[in-house]
């Protein structure tokens, strides 16, 4: 409390399932009552009671202005990885351009991670999704590989045709052999897949 230090309030919705709420901050403290009071924004009541004891209740629609950072470069290097993948994703060639992303290879926010077409991949949201929750990945030698718990799970059509039959098939590369992807980050991204397997 006394250096203002900003923590995260766990909220449950539902057993073993919490929705974090951040920043929040100690401004006050009761010792002889072992309680603290805690300055948090008005958008915690929208998910306070969600567990079940107000779920009849009507979800109250506010809205709050957050400040937050902003990658500039991120439009111009979603147009050159797009353009350079002919507008197609890279994993199942859907061609429609608001339903595709340009994804980091290596994170934008680490060393590695260069707004460069070679460390792009053209893809749909859905492998989007799965590519960056490490559900399939794409080995150095342009192959895809689904994570073996997802080819082994039973579920609807999506899981069948969306990812399970992507495994072991080829990207779809950009003909110019600078925009391919490079092989050193697909390399360090498929060890961390491995490990997150």
């Amino acid at each position: 409390m006394g250096g203002h230090v900003p923590l995260v309030l766990f909220v449950r919705v539902e057993a073993g399932r919490s929705l974090a709420h951040q920043p929040v901050f100690i401004v006050g403290d009761d010792p002889a009552r072992l309680v603290f009071d805690v300055d948090v924004d008005a958008d915690l009541g929208a998910i306070a009671e969600i567990d079940g004891s107000a779920a009849s209740e009507a979800i109250e629609r506010r809205y709050v202005t957050l400040a937050f950072r902003r990658r500039v470069h991120q439009r111009a290097f979603r147009e050159r990885v797009l353009k350079a993948y002919r507008e197609q994703c890279a994993v199942c060639r859907l061609r429609y351009q608001e339903l595709l992303d340009a994804a980091h290879i290596v994170a934008d926010a680490e060393d590695e991670g260069d707004p460069v077409v070679s460390n792009g991949l053209a893809i749909c949201k859905l492998h989007h999704a799965a590519f960056d929750s490490f559900f399939l990945a794409v080995r150095p030698d342009y192959t895809i590989e689904v994570r073996r718990s997802i080819l082994e799970e039973s579920d609807g059509p999506m899981l069948l045709h969306g990812l399970k039959q992507v495994h072991d098939q080829p990207i779809q590369l950009p003909r110019t052999r600078g925009d391919r992807p490079d092989s050193e980050r697909l390399r360090s991204r498929y060890e961390r897949f491995l490990r997150a397997s």
